[in-house]
Parts: C-alpha cells; structure tokens; sequence
C-alpha cells in the first residue's frame, strides 16, 4: 500500500540568520517597516511578513551565510525604494524592469540587511489594454 503524500502549501516561516539580533530588529522594524511580531529567547525575534512569518536567529554551528533571497512585494517599486534610501538603504541593484510578460511587467532592485542577507522589492504592474 502506498501511501500519498501531503501536498505542500504556503511558507508557514523563513529562517534568516544574524549576528546582532537587536541590530537586526531596528533594521527590519524600523528601516523597512515589518511588523515585530514577538521576541524570544536566546536571541529570536519574529516578524509579520504578510502572513509569512519571519524568524531572525544567531547561526548555528556550520550554518553562518548569507540566506536565500527574500523579495518583497511593493505595488511602487520606485516610490518604496525612494523611501527605502531615505531611511538609509543602499541598493545595489536600482529598481530595473527584469522582464515584459503577456500581462505585467516584473520589476527588481536589491539590497541587504544590516546583516549583510539579500533582500529585494519585486513589483509586478499590469499592463494596460
């Protein structure tokens, strides 16, 4: 008998590691406005990314770089990056259209934390007509 598999469904949590969780907190907090969700010990602090939560975590042994790439979905990708680079981020990849679909346009620009992980905005503007 075989037995079927469960489907897999939305990211329920994504891990990113850092070095200075307080530090860390300011930045996704205050910089790029993420709602704190709660803290925990021994240094944990967790965020609301629109239903996925965020965990921000020191390394453990053997896992100490940068994580995956965590895009963020803004309607304005110019207007979030201005904002963005007013409260101090540096982009190193400006807003930039990456591909013209049937339907939108997919727009990137990235950046990284005050952690060094890569984030990025990812904007997908319908098209007219």
């Amino acid at each position: 008998m075989t037995l079927a598999s469960p489907a897999l469904g939305r990211i329920h949590q994504i891990a990113q590691r850092v070095h200075d969780t307080d530090r860390a907190v300011g930045f996704y907090r205050d910089v790029l406005g993420v709602p704190l969700l709660f803290t925990a010990p021994p240094s944990l602090a967790f965020f609301d990314c629109g239903g996925v939560r965020l965990m921000l975590s020191p390394p453990s042994p053997g896992f100490d770089h940068p994580g995956s790439v965590l895009y963020f979905a803004v309607d304005d990708i110019r207007a979030a990056a201005e904002g963005l680079e007013a409260r101090g981020v540096t982009f190193t990849t400006p807003p930039a259209k990456i591909a013209t679909l049937a339907d939108r346009e997919v727009w990137l620009a990235a950046f990284t934390d005050s952690e060094g992980n890569p984030l990025a905005l990812m904007s997908e503007p319908r098209l007219d007509g």
